[in-house]
């Protein structure tokens, strides 16, 4: 099935001639302007229209999560007539490009990565990447988070989101979306040639611990600390993303802005 999508995406391609003119896609990431995960992408969305607009980090803003600067001012450095780079967080980046940096109609879609790094299981609720796909959808626009997975000081394979984005892509763009929905994909660690499908997961759940303080003492014997990632093993279901990437599979996940456990609600409803 997976190689008879990658056919039909070939042959609806050659069909179509080239862009869709009209829709207007907006880019953005946490990895900044200059990562090479934006450019993949970038070449990827030129594939789809020649209406693409870049907005992102002018740094890596990796951990902001769904932060926005309300405490200080925004600053935007315009590179070209397409392409922004902000002093802000991912989300901030989504709001400009929406609302202020492209003249005339809003975005038709957000596209947020291609992260470097995975976003998988609760790295969604600390992922600036994530969390610009999922501004999009507090707009009511459809919005596509990416990630290639790598561990550290190991092989990133570009070459897989470069691959497998475009008939990921394909389908979701033509998906019939609903407001306050947006998705989030993961490529996984290994050639495009070892990719064994595509598969729709849920999240997955890792047991407690991938973040941790770790202590450092400076040379003027200062104390200070990183965050120190360390992924635990975990989430082996088969329908969530975590199994998926270990199977060499694509995950593509749907997600919505309403968190509301309507199990949880039913036991609380005994309560009061």
């Amino acid at each position: 099935e997976l190689f008879k999508a990658l056919i039909a995406y070939d042959r609806r391609w050659k069909d179509k001639g080239g862009v869709s003119k009209g829709m207007r896609i907006l880019i953005t990431n946490d990895d900044g302007i200059d990562s090479e995960g934006i450019r993949l992408l970038e070449r990827v969305a030129l594939q789809f229209s020649d209406d693409v607009w870049v907005v992102a980090p002018d740094g890596e803003r990796s951990g902001a999560g769904h932060a926005i600067s309300i405490s200080h001012p925004i600053r935007i450095r315009k590179r070209d007539d397409r392409h922004f780079a902000v002093q802000g967080t991912p989300t901030d980046c989504a709001l400009l490009g929406i609302h202020e940096l492209i003249a005339g109609k809003q975005p038709d879609v957000v596209l947020s990565g291609v992260n470097r790094g995975p976003n998988l299981a609760e790295d969604v609720t600390y992922s600036g990447t994530c969390s610009a796909a999922m501004e999009g959808a507090v707009l009511g626009i459809p919005a596509i988070a990416l990630s290639q997975f790598y561990r550290y000081q190991g092989q990133l394979h570009w070459p897989t989101a470069e691959r497998y984005a475009p008939v990921v892509l394909e389908q979701l763009l033509n998906m019939d979306w609903q407001h306050g929905q947006f998705v989030n994909v993961n490529f996984p660690e290994c050639r495009p040639e070892d990719v064994k499908g595509i598969r729709v997961t849920r999240l997955g759940l890792r047991p407690g611990g991938s973040f941790r303080p770790v202590g450092r003492v400076d040379e003027r014997h200062v104390p200070y600390w990183w965050i120190k990632i360390n992924f635990p093993d975990g989430g082996h279901e088969l329908e969530n993303d975590l199994q998926a990437i270990r199977d060499n599979e694509v995950s593509v996940t749907p997600l919505r802005l309403d968190m509301t456990d309507y199990h949880g609600m039913e036991r609380l409803r005994t309560l009061f």
